[in-house]
């Protein structure tokens, strides 16, 4: 019957099949692509945790079976994790764990020192401190009248030497007077905020979101440039519902984890 066919005709059929034949192999690519990037949630989230105490993951076999994936799964999914620099792989020893993200909350008000505590001293370089004339944006926030001085602060955050935010804070002029003698070096601003106002800090609205980092943040935080941060917008008020707080603060997103409790509430 084929061979019956007029050449064209052939032809047309053999590419049809030819192209059913690319079609699903594309398919399964993209099947086993979605696998791979779930298998690679499931596994980062378990690193994080600290699921591997002996700082290496189970063999490529192993997690094949645990997770019911093929080989080739389980590798791009250790791809994924090894160029978010995660893990690395060892000729002789396998995929180890070589770098830890820092736990930050989301349930309470406070500062990067009080948040990480356990992990060790956060050291705070000023980068830059002084009065500057208060952006449109920046007097809305704060309350303040358009073109008032504030106080800027820039500050590059460490743990254990390591960069993990980079802190540009505005805050009402009054208040920011005091900060300048202040220890800005080893203390919180929440802390000198609370001292120096007499009360205590009340709330603070947040926005997060990822941004590429630019060239001057990427190389202040030592990341690579365009990579992406995670931007955290917060503006903090005093228990009086005061505006005293306004900041915008880079965290290299290979470094910290953002993790909450949420309560339904219809």
């Amino acid at each position: 019957m084929v061979q019956n066919m007029p050449a064209t005709d052939r032809i047309r059929d053999h590419a049809g099949q030819g192209a059913t034949t690319v079609a699903a192999h594309r398919a399964r690519r993209r099947l086993r692509a979605d696998q791979a990037r779930q298998l690679a949630d499931l596994l980062r989230r378990q690193l994080l945790t600290g699921d591997f105490p002996a700082g290496a993951l189970p063999h490529e076999a192993t997690l094949a079976a645990d997770y019911r994936a093929s080989r080739n799964t389980v590798r791009e999914a250790l791809d994924l994790l090894r160029a978010e620099g995660l893990v690395e792989r060892l000729p002789g020893v396998g995929t180890i764990v070589v770098a830890q993200k820092y736990p930050h909350g989301l349930d309470r008000l406070m500062g990067l020192a009080e948040t990480l505590h356990e992990h060790g001293h956060v050291t705070n370089e000023v980068r830059t401190m002084g009065p500057v004339a208060a952006p449109a944006p920046v007097a809305d926030r704060l309350r303040v009248p358009p073109g008032a001085d504030v106080l800027y602060i820039e500050r590059l955050r460490r743990l254990g030497g390591v960069p993990l935010s980079l802190d540009l804070t505005y805050v009402p002029l009054d208040i920011g007077v005091d900060l300048l003698g202040a220890d800005l070096e080893n203390t919180d601003v929440f802390r000198l905020l609370e001292a120096l106002t007499g009360q205590c800090l009340g709330h603070a609205e947040i926005t997060l979101e990822a941004v590429n980092a630019d060239a001057h943040s990427a190389a202040v935080l030592e990341a690579p440039r365009g990579s992406a941060v995670l931007m955290l917008e917060r503006l903090t008020h005093l228990a009086d519902g005061r505006p005293v707080d306004l900041e915008f603060i880079r965290f290299r997103g290979d470094r910290i984890s953002m993790s909450g409790r949420l309560h339904r509430s219809l």
